[in-house]
């Protein structure tokens, strides 16, 4: 059986690390924690080191302040690489951690072997950010429960939560679970951040891929589409038939996505022989 291992860094970042190979970085949503990625743990980590890690505000991790950034959430995976002793990672970010990935990209480039967004946002119309600020004062008043049912029928099929009522309720414990100023923090960042430096999407120039479920209804994709339109080394990939929380919900889809995406850039990788 394979051993999963939980840390924690001198900054207060609570993480874990199972498999060994290519170091590959996954950074969960909003609500959620490292949790969510079991699927991506069993089907990932047989050929590469798995990294994921409690996104600030959740899980077992620090608190952010009301100035908090979307940079300092960004700030926060670097110090993790760096305490790792990690030059460089490919980073998978979803949903809210898409917009970190993102982020992260811009600001530390320098660590960046690959890039995969799934399931994120961008550009919303008028109408999605009216709802989603909607949202958020929901949340400014009533904390994580404000709206949880809600977005547990956004984010999963009819089928899924009707075949697998203790997943759905250990998701809904787990936004539950969160505490307030740190939902908070995370949630109004999520809501006002999707065209984050939009202008400078160009200069990435990390083999990227866009990644998102014909039936997201919050993270659409034409959303997709149109991010991977800007990024010079970017492709999109949107999966017939699924919804926002499709890591979860069809793992193995997605893993065969991610491992082709994985292994296109990995292979192009220099060792560490040839690059010394």
């Amino acid at each position: 059986m394979t051993c999963i291992n939980h840390f924690k860094t001198p900054a207060g970042t609570s993480y874990l690390v199972q498999g060994e190979g290519a170091p590959v970085v996954l950074i969960h949503g909003v609500g959620l924690d490292k949790s969510m990625w079991g699927g991506q743990l069993v089907g990932l980590s047989p050929s590469y080191q798995i990294i994921a890690y409690d996104m600030l505000g959740h899980g077992d991790s620090a608190i952010p302040g009301d100035d908090t950034c979307l940079k300092e959430y960004a700030t926060q995976l670097k110090e993790l690489l760096d305490h790792l002793g990690l030059e460089k990672a490919l980073v998978i970010g979803f949903s809210m951690g898409g917009l970190v990935a993102r982020a992260f990209a811009l600001h530390y480039p320098q660590y960046l072997n690959g890039l995969v967004i799934l399931n994120s946002v961008f550009n919303r119309t008028e109408e999605q950010r009216s709802g989603v600020m909607a949202r958020t004062r929901e949340v400014a008043i009533k904390g994580p429960a404000a709206n949880v049912e809600t977005a547990l029928k956004r984010w999963f099929s009819e089928e899924y939560a009707a075949s697998s009522p203790a997943q759905i309720n250990a998701v809904r414990n787990r936004v539950l679970s969160n505490d307030h100023q740190g939902y908070l923090k995370t949630y109004q960042l999520f809501a006002s951040e999707d065209n984050y430096m939009v202008d400078q999407l160009k200069e990435i120039q990390a083999p990227t891929l866009v990644m998102t479920g014909e039936l997201d209804p919050g993270s659409t994709p034409q959303m997709a589409r149109d991010m991977a339109a800007l990024i010079p080394n970017a492709k999109a990939c949107v999966i017939d038939d699924e919804r926002h929380m499709m890591p979860m919900e069809s793992p193995k889809r997605v893993n065969e996505k991610l491992l082709s995406f994985l292994s296109a850039v990995y292979s192009t990788q220099p060792s560490s022989e040839e690059a010394s």
